[in-house]
Formats: C-alpha cells, structure tokens, sequence
C-alpha cells in the first residue's frame, strides 16, 4: 500500500481526499482524508512535499466546496416535505477520467469512486443539520448535486394511498380513459378533452390528493376492475392510487376522505385511507379475489320458474370455459381460459326479468356467461336455458380478498 502510495504521489499531485481514497477499502471506520494524511506520512522521505499541494491534480480541489455543496442541496430539499433523503452527485466527466488513469498507473483493486465520497460526505453534513435520516434503498427524495455548475435537482418519490372503493354510477370507467379518436390530445368527438369519459374513478380521488399533495400527476392501481356499467358495491374495491412528485408526504387521509367522498357524490366514495407502498401495489395487482355479484337478466324468449331453477342449480359450481369476449377482443389476447362458478343463486323471477347472484372466480366474464358471447362461452346461462339471455345491470357485490374474510 505505501509503495502504490508513493508511485501516486510521485506521478501526481494529489489531496488527502484523493490519495487516502485508492485505500477505501482496505479499513473501515476512518475517512479518505483521514487515511490520505497517514498513507502521506508513511511514504519514504523525498518522495514530495509532506502537506497537501495546493491544488489536486484529480478532483482540482472540489472536497474545499463540501459545505457550499451542502448548504445549496438543503436549500433545495426545503422545497419539500420529506422525512429521509439521499445525496447524487455529477462529476465532471475529465475528473472521473483522470481518477479511471490514476487507477490504471497505481491500481484501483481497493479504491473507491469520487462519487461515491462525494455522496457520502455531503450527505453527512445534510444530515446533521437536517436531522433527517439519509435513506439507501427507498428515500423519500434524492438530491442530485452537480459539481460542476452548482446547481440540485430533486428526485421526488410519489406516494402511495391504500383504499377501497365504491362506484355507483353505470356512466363513469374505473381509470382515466384517452379518446380513441386523438389518443388524449384533443378532437372533436372528445371536444377537446383528450378523454372518452369525462370523469373517473381515479380522477373523484386523485384530483383532490394531487391538490393536497401537490404533486405532478396521479396514477391508479386496482385490485381489477369492474365495467363502465357496472356498479362497485359492497365493502368497495382495494386499490392504490400513487401520486408522483408531491411537494407535501404527510397528508390528512381521514379529513380529506369527506373532501374526496363529497366531490364524487352520486358517483363513488371512498374508505380506509392510508399510507401504501410500492410493494403493496405489486400485491393488489397480482390478487386473484373471487367476486360476488347481483346480475338483472332479460330472457328472450318464455321462460318458467320451474326450468331457470332446473338451470341455477345445473351451472352452481360449474367449470366454463371462456374464450375471450367478443366486446374485448380489439384489446386482449384471444385466448380460452378456464373459469369456476362456486357459487349460483335465483334471487327473484319473473317471466320477463329475474336476478340471479353469482361468486366466481377471478377473470369470469359474468355477462358471457349468461348470454354464451354465441357460443365463446361454454357452458352457457343461455344455452342451458335454451332461451338467449342478457344481462341487463351487473353489480359487484363483493371483492372477496384475504381482508374481507380476515
């Protein structure tokens, strides 16, 4: 080590910084500074000036601006709210070449990256002044410091809302949907509004959050979703709706909930607000609940009471197979997936309307079911019947996951 310190130091002039970082990793528990002053004190006599030159060869001084570089990021990071950060840095390119050819003429097997220094001691000073905690794997917001013109940039996480909810209206889609027509630009078949739909699910909540939060945009992640005409009933839909770069974490959920509930009135509402994760989106995106739901359906055709039991009974747990939906064949894959009917009531009959409730699997096309999609959906309500059916109003009365029957 002292003779690769001496062969440094003889080609360059070097800071402690520097030097004592070509030995980062062979101890621990010291600085690179630290570890600059006794490896320059440890080289035979002659080999150079025994104090620091006045200007690195390597970095050109740039460890005397820590504490600017420092102040400036504080600075920045007050924009926002945030409870753990993390220091990034640019370096300038010619200083990181000049490190990789000290590497190559001494050796960089126990060496550390400028940047990596860089982050750490700038880190240190902000979190001692701040008090807040640096982060490594998940901070709250990372701040990028460019050595070379001073100037920070903030990379903001978004934030994350765990819910349920319930939709009552046949009129509004689960999550934003772009106009066909313009892709969410603007035309005349959306009048300008770049969306098919004029309001949302996601849109009821995630306008009033992302005013509260002030963040950038809002996205909606669904334990599924139901139709556009199809009610969300029962204890609501698990969901959690992210909110990218928001100037404000820490949010009232319980008061905003009668904010939020009251600008979807007649539409949707909302429960059990809190705090989610990345993780847990990953979780409710990859759920398989059954589903419980109340389907109106029209026979075309006479039917009895007698012979629509005869059939309930039949198709209550059955096995269908479902190739997919002819309404949604334009966007999924046409594939044929096996599908359960655990369960399969009649609620109430009439010659021209009954109600029938249903718990299916996860991915059933209940509207197939009863009407056979001509003949995709195999066994069918409709076939069975012998008279063609349709489903008239579908509701979800249930989402039956591990919280609802915890």
């Amino acid at each position: 080590m002292i003779a690769r310190a001496e062969t440094a130091l003889k080609t360059h002039d070097l800071c402690d910084h520097c030097l004592g970082r070509l030995f980062a990793r062979v101890d621990t528990g010291t600085t690179n500074a630290e570890r600059g002053r006794k490896m320059r004190a440890a080289v035979p006599d002659g080999t150079g000036d025994p104090v620091p030159p006045r200007m690195c060869w390597l970095c050109e001084d740039l460890f005397d601006s820590l504490e600017r570089f420092a102040d400036a990021a504080m600075d920045k990071l007050g924009t926002v709210e945030y409870d753990t950060f993390l220091i990034g840095t640019k370096v300038d390119p010619l200083v990181q070449d000049r490190e990789e050819r000290l590497w190559a003429e001494v050796g960089g097997d126990k060496a550390e990256p400028i940047k990596a220094e860089f982050n750490r001691e700038i880190g240190k000073i902000v979190e001692a002044r701040t008090g807040k905690s640096a982060e490594f794997h998940s901070p709250d917001v990372v701040a990028v410091v460019d050595t070379r013109f001073g100037h920070i940039e903030l990379d903001v996480a978004p934030i994350f809302i765990y819910g349920r909810y319930r939709k009552y209206s046949r009129e509004i889609p689960q999550t934003r949907w772009p106009c066909r027509m313009c892709q969410g630009k603007g035309c005349k078949r959306c009048e300008g509004t770049g969306k098919m739909y004029q309001n949302s699910v996601q849109e009821i909540i995630g306008d009033v959050l992302i005013k509260e939060a002030e963040g950038a945009d809002h996205f909606f992640h669904g334990m599924g979703r139901e139709d556009i005409d199809a009610r969300m009933l029962g204890t609501g839909r698990p969901f959690v709706i992210e909110i990218s770069e928001p100037r404000k974490r820490h949010l009232d959920l319980e008061g905003l909930t009668a904010s939020i509930n009251e600008h979807g009135a007649g539409l949707a509402d909302f429960s059990g607000l809190r705090p989610s994760t990345r993780e847990e989106v990953r979780q409710i995106k990859a759920a398989t609940p059954d589903k419980e739901y109340l389907a109106e359906v029209r026979p075309h055709g006479k039917v009895n009471k007698g012979r629509v039991d005869e059939v309930v009974q039949s198709l209550s747990q059955a096995r269908i197979t479902q190739q997919t939906p002819t309404r949604v064949a334009h966007r999924r894959a046409d594939l044929a997936r096996q599908r359960a009917i655990h369960d399969l009531q009649l609620m109430e009959f009439s010659e021209d309307r009954f109600l029938l409730r249903l718990r299916t699997e996860s991915g059933t096309y209940v509207k197939e079911f009863v009407s056979g999609d001509n003949g995709r959906t195999v066994p069918s309500f409709s076939a069975a019947l012998g008279v063609p059916c349709e489903v008239t109003a579908l509701d979800v009365l249930q989402v039956i996951d591990n919280s609802n029957e915890g």
